[in-house]
């Protein structure tokens, strides 16, 4: 492991990093709430392969860690787009330390919250729980329509946070006020630019995959400039072989 200049330094090879380790180099910040991107993009720029999912450029270490902190999360928010896409379900524990989240003091799973401003959820995410925990969360507008919000709402949680367009401020608040503070957004690229935008973004988790891919990939953020640059400060860098972990944190988080 690699840590900027000046730190305190440590070396071990990532493979002999233990899961502890790894849960206490991603430990959230205990006196607020804090919102945490991951993603794995290759080395020119790429979000995803030729069949357009993030998969091709995925490695076990980067899988290891995507794991990690989806086990340290409260709630994993996503973009309803890369929901359909990718066709996201509600967390198992199969996927996730159960173990290690109960030692945190978490609950047994952290549910999907998808943000939507159309209300195109995908079905898979509309089930309910065997034992109610990890039950999907769906944030919106008031502008989407009632009936099919209560459709949903059988279904899923639904948070209203915005009007016309989803407030990310709102977003972040209203799941801090259900307890869920410790947020991990996993894209897509249109809610990463709103959430940059928005200064919830706090901290950036992202893998570079020593590939180069070229075509017409995403980059990590989609849509109008931002008025100002976010200025993000280095945390601490893992090399796992011939990849990149890299962790950031916005100046001022």
């Amino acid at each position: 492991m690699l840590l900027p200049a000046g730190a305190d330094t440590r070396t071990d090879p990532f493979d002999d990093l233990t899961d502890d380790d790894l849960a206490t180099i991603y430990a959230y910040p205990v006196e607020r709430p804090w919102l945490r991107l991951n993603f794995v993009a290759s080395l020119d720029g790429a979000i995803a392969d030729a069949a357009g999912h993030p998969r091709g450029l995925t490695t076990p270490a980067d899988q290891r860690v995507f794991a990690l902190l989806r086990g340290l999360a409260d709630v994993i928010l996503v973009g309803a787009g890369t929901a359909r896409s990718e066709q996201y379900a509600p967390v198992q524990p199969s996927e996730i330390d159960v173990a290690l989240r109960a030692r945190l003091g978490l609950a047994p799973l952290p549910p999907i919250a998808v943000v939507s401003n159309s209300l195109e959820i995908p079905d898979s995410l509309l089930v309910d729980p065997p034992d109610g925990s990890g039950r999907t969360i769906v944030v919106t507008t008031s502008a989407t329509a009632v009936g099919r919000r209560r459709d949903i709402g059988a279904h899923a949680d639904v948070l209203v946070c915005g009007s016309d367009r989803v407030d990310p401020v709102a977003v972040r608040r209203a799941l801090a006020a259900r307890g869920l503070g410790r947020i991990q957004a996993e894209g897509g690229p249109r809610l990463t630019r709103d959430l940059a935008a928005a200064g919830v973004l706090d901290e950036l988790c992202l893998t570079l995959s020593p590939l180069l891919l070229a075509g017409g990939s995403s980059r990590l953020t989609a849509g109008a400039e931002l008025d100002a640059p976010v200025h993000l400060r280095l945390g601490h860098v893992l090399a796992a072989d011939d990849e990149l972990l890299l962790r950031y944190v916005r100046e001022g988080a």
